[in-house]
């Protein structure tokens, strides 16, 4: 919402206060704007592979939905962390082995459905909870392997964002270049009449404009945003370790959650009441 609420006022702060002593057809130039689609295309397809131009075309919209990573949400995964470690500590680690296995049937992961539908979350939870009823990695151990999961997920998920800047700090060169090729068609044209030749510099100089225009009011800002959502989506990767390795440590699942809640951004992090009251509430 707040992506298309910034392009609205970038519009008509460029295109509408042009308009007040302007004429709008001087900025339409439709072979300026293929030019520069085709560039940005061809461009994002020549310096990328299938895969990525494949996950940066399925990622870009999502960005449309709002960010999923909410104060609620996280309230809900720390609300999950808390149940199974109860359970463990209630029952044995061997109770939480059916949980583990078949996470979608699971009455405790059915209980959060906005983890759930996160399978890349429940892929890490599950994996390393598997970990731990195996029993055959220490808290040392288990902790290196996640940083280097967690690193290796991080790199991955920027690709996307880094894609979409590049893309976007091109942008001003192809309209350089379109507008070099409108220059290049007036020098041709030197005998025309003063008007036909201003009216053609002008359409030259449109490729330079709708260049600079695109990059940094439009795609910069997906990138922005895309880099942003990466980041929260970190913090949950991030708060189901510290709450795993506090209860691998010893400590008791009303305690280790309290690692996994002071991880989060001020932003989304419930108070210590907020927390409680909620597992409270589910619990009844």
């Amino acid at each position: 919402m707040f992506l298309l609420i910034g392009y609205v006022v970038i519009l008509l702060a460029s295109v509408g206060t042009y308009s007040v002593h302007g004429s709008l057809m001087a900025l339409w130039v439709p072979f300026e704007y293929l030019a520069i689609v085709g560039l940005a295309i061809g461009a994002l397809v020549a310096s990328n592979g299938p895969k990525a131009v494949k996950a940066t075309l399925r990622t870009v919209p999502s960005i449309l939905k709002g960010s999923p990573y909410t104060k609620a949400m996280y309230m809900e995964l720390l609300a999950l962390l808390y149940e199974i470690l109860a359970k463990v500590r209630k029952e044995g680690l061997m109770s939480i082995e059916n949980d583990v296995d078949n996470p979608d049937s699971s009455p405790i992961f059915t209980k959060y459905p906005a983890i759930a539908a996160d399978h890349h979350a429940v892929e890490f939870l599950t994996d390393y909870l598997r970990m731990m009823v195996g029993g055959n990695l220490n808290a040392f151990e288990i902790e290196g392997l996640m940083d280097k999961e967690i690193e290796t997920h991080h790199e991955e998920a920027h690709a996307v964002p880094h894609i979409v800047a590049k893309l976007g700090d091109a942008l001003p060169a192809f309209g350089i270049v379109v507008a070099v090729m409108g220059v290049v068609n007036v020098m041709g044209s030197v005998g025309q009449p003063p008007a036909v030749l201003g009216k053609m510099i002008g359409g030259a100089l449109v490729g330079t404009f709708l260049g600079i225009l695109l990059s940094y009011g439009f795609i910069q800002p997906i990138a922005s945003q895309l880099e942003q959502r990466v980041d929260e989506g970190g913090k949950v990767y991030e708060c189901i370790k510290l709450v795993l390795l506090a209860s691998m440590n010893g400590y008791a699942p009303q305690v280790a959650i309290e690692f996994g809640r002071k991880a989060l951004y001020s932003t989304e992090r419930p108070t210590f009441a907020e927390l409680e009251q909620d597992i409270k509430s589910r619990k009844g």
